[in-house]
């Protein structure tokens, strides 16, 4: 048993003991030359190919006029002309018309439509003074909002420079700056807003508890 064994001892020994194997498993310290690596029998490598697909395809959303230096897109919401028209009117980006007269416009809106949750959702709601609290929960809003409308004036716009507003829409036509990007024109657009605003929330009280119209919140 011995001498049959004996010849497969030898072949394993003879394995482990040939220059590859003691390189490979018996290294020496950092100050003994690197590692050697077997080099690998199948390369490995792969190829990217771009497929063109037969049909060409609609771009949805695309940068503004084509140019994608402007930071804007088109959106098929944001480019129909009903949206044009709808954005176009409203008060901010309606520059023809006088910053103060802009506020008040503002003013009005954000005036009317405080009294309602203020009277419906306020700490005196199911008391007789619900209306006359919620008008002044409401007066009270507007000034807070007329008071950070002047703070945002003072930090972003300094007297006498020019509007900081573009003078060239997005095709390149010149318009007139927008005045109410000055200190001038904020400040009017602040007042305006508080002139409406405190006329909104007296105009809603006198429909609901002067005329005493049928109205759902009262």
């Amino acid at each position: 048993m011995a001498t049959a064994t004996s010849p497969m001892v030898s072949q394993l020994k003879s394995n482990f003991t040939s220059p590859l194997s003691r390189a490979l498993l018996s290294p020496k310290g950092l100050s003994a030359s690197p590692l050697r690596l077997l080099p690998s029998r199948r390369p490995s490598s792969f190829t990217v190919k771009a497929v063109q697909s037969e049909k060409p395809t609609f771009q949805v959303i695309q940068p503004i006029n084509g140019d994608p230096f402007i930071g804007s897109l088109e959106t098929p919401v944001t480019s129909s002309p009903l949206i044009a028209w709808y954005l176009s009117n409203l008060p901010a980006y309606r520059t023809a018309v006088s910053p103060l007269l802009r506020g008040i416009e503002v003013g009005l809106a954000h005036g009317f439509l405080l009294v309602g949750p203020f009277v419906k959702a306020g700490p005196l709601r199911n008391t007789p003074y619900a209306g006359g609290a919620g008008s002044l929960a409401a007066a009270g809003l507007v000034v807070i909002l007329s008071i950070c409308l002047t703070q945002y004036g003072i930090a972003s716009f300094n007297e006498g420079e020019p509007s900081s507003a573009p003078s060239l829409t997005l095709t390149g036509r010149k318009k007139e700056p927008d005045q109410l990007q000055t200190a001038d024109g904020w400040a009017k657009f602040t007042g305006g807003f508080f002139f409406g605003g405190i006329s909104g929330v007296i105009w809603a009280y006198f429909l609901l508890y002067v005329l005493d119209l049928p109205y759902y919140f009262k």
